[in-house]
C-alpha cells in the first residue's frame, strides 16, 4: 500500500502573506501623515516644526499659527478623517450584507435619502443645533435603507436589483432635495448646495464633536459584527444553517452602516465613491476576511478624503474644490471599471 502525499496550495482568499504584513500600523502611520501634511498644507504653508510645536502649546514667536491650526485646520481635518471612516465602513458593511461588489452608500441611495432629511432641516429648520443634523440624515439614511431593502429584499436575487432600485430612489430623493433647496432663502440655499458638493469646509470644533460619537460607537459596533458580516456573506441559507438569526443580524448591521452613512452625511454633506473604493483596496490587500477588511477599510477611507480635501484646497488656490468634487473625479471612473468587469464575469 502506497502512502500519498498531498500537498495543496493555499486558499486564495487566505492570502497569508498579506496577512503577516503590519497593513493596520502602516496604514495607521500613514494617516497620521497624511493628516500631518494636511493640517502644514495651504495658502499659509506651516512648517513641521512650527507645527508640533503649536500643537504642543510652545511660542513660535507667530501668533497667527494657533489660530490657523487650532481653529481654522485641525478640525476640519480631523472631520475629514472621520467622514472618511464613517463611510467606508458603511460601505464595506452594504457590500457584505448584498454580497454586491458595487454597493456604496452614495449609489444604493443611502447618501441621497439622508442629504434630502439633512437639508430640509437647514431649511425648515435654520436655528436648529449642530446635534440635530446627524440625527435627522440617520432617520433619512433609514427610511430610504428600508424602502430599498423592502422593495429589493436581499438583492440575492438579482446582483443589479439593489442597484437599480437604489438609483431610482436616489433620484426621486435628488428631486425632493431640489425643491426644498428652491423654498429656503438665499443664505440656506448658498449653505445646502456647498454641503451637497460634500465639503469640510468651515468645520468647526463643534461639528467635530457631534460627528465623534457616532463613529467611535458605530465603529466599535461594526468590528464587533464582523463574525455575524462574515456568515452572512457567505448567503442566507448558509448563515441560516449555521444557526445565524439572519434578519436580526442583518437589521443590526443595516442600522450600523445608516448610523455612519448618515452622520458623515450630515456632517460633510454627500460625499460618494469613498464606500465603495476603500472596501476593494482593503481586500486586496487583507483577503476576504472582514476582520481584517474593517480596520484596513477605515484607514484608508479616512487616508482618501484627507488627501480629497488637501488637493481640493490646494492645488486651485485660493479658490477650494470641495473634496466630494475631488473624490468623484477618481470615483467615477473607479465605479465604470467595475461595472465593466461585473459584466464580464456574468457573461
Amino acid at each position: 500500500m502506497k502512502n500519498w502525499l498531498a500537498i495543496r496550495p493555499p486558499l486564495p482568499e487566505s492570502r497569508p502573506d498579506r496577512q503577516q504584513l503590519p497593513i493596520v500600523p502602516i496604514l495607521g502611520g500613514l494617516s497620521l501623515v497624511a493628516i500631518v501634511v494636511s493640517v502644514g498644507q495651504g495658502e499659509y504653508p506651516i512648517a513641521i516644526g512650527n507645527l508640533v510645536a503649536t500643537l504642543l502649546g510652545i511660542d513660535t514667536g507667530n501668533p497667527d499659527l494657533p489660530f490657523v491650526i487650532q481653529t481654522l485646520r485641525l478640525p476640519r481635518t480631523l472631520v475629514a478623517f472621520l467622514v472618511g471612516v464613517a463611510l467606508a465602513i458603511s460601505g464595506a458593511i452594504f457590500q457584505g450584507l448584498t454580497r454586491n461588489p458595487l454597493a456604496d452608500p452614495s449609489i444604493i441611495g443611502i447618501n441621497a435619502g439622508a442629504s434630502l432629511a439633512a437639508v430640509t432641516t437647514i431649511v425648515l429648520l435654520p436655528d436648529a443645533p449642530v446635534v440635530v443634523l446627524p440625527i435627522a440624515a440617520f432617520f433619512g439614511a433609514l427610511l430610504m435603507a428600508a424602502s430599498i431593502y423592502s422593495l429589493a429584499g436581499t438583492g440575492k436575487n438579482s446582483p443589479m436589483l439593489l442597484i437599480l432600485l437604489g438609483i431610482g430612489l436616489s433620484a426621486i430623493a435628488s428631486a425632493c432635495t431640489s425643491l426644498m433647496i428652491s423654498l429656503g432663502s438665499i443664505y440656506q440655499v448658498s449653505q445646502a448646495l456647498v454641503w451637497l458638493a460634500g465639503s469640510v469646509y468651515a468645520r468647526t470644533w463643534s461639528d467635530l464633536f457631534a460627528l465623534l460619537p457616532w463613529t467611535l460607537v458605530g465603529t466599535a459596533l461594526a468590528l464587533g459584527l464582523t463574525r455575524e458580516l462574515n456568515v452572512l456573506n457567505l448567503g442566507d441559507e448558509i448563515a441560516a444553517g449555521l444557526g445565524s438569526r439572519v434578519s436580526w443580524q442583518r437589521a443590526q448591521l443595516v442600522i450600523v452602516a445608516v448610523a455612519l452613512a448618515g452622520s458623515a452625511v450630515a456632517t460633510a454633506g454627500s460625499i460618494g465613491f469613498v464606500g465603495l473604493i476603500a472596501p476593494h483596496i482593503a481586500r486586496q490587500l487583507v483577503g476576504g476576511n472582514y476582520r481584517q477588511i474593517l480596520p484596513v477599510t477605515a484607514l484608508i477611507g479616512g487616508i482618501l478624503v484627507t488627501i480629497a480635501d488637501t488637493i481640493g484646497r490646494t492645488i486651485f488656490a485660493p479658490i477650494e474644490l470641495p473634496c466630494g468634487v475631488v473624490i468623484a473625479a477618481i470615483g467615477a471612473p473607479f465605479f465604470l471599471y467595475l461595472l465593466i468587469q461585473n459584466r464580464y464575469r456574468q457573461c
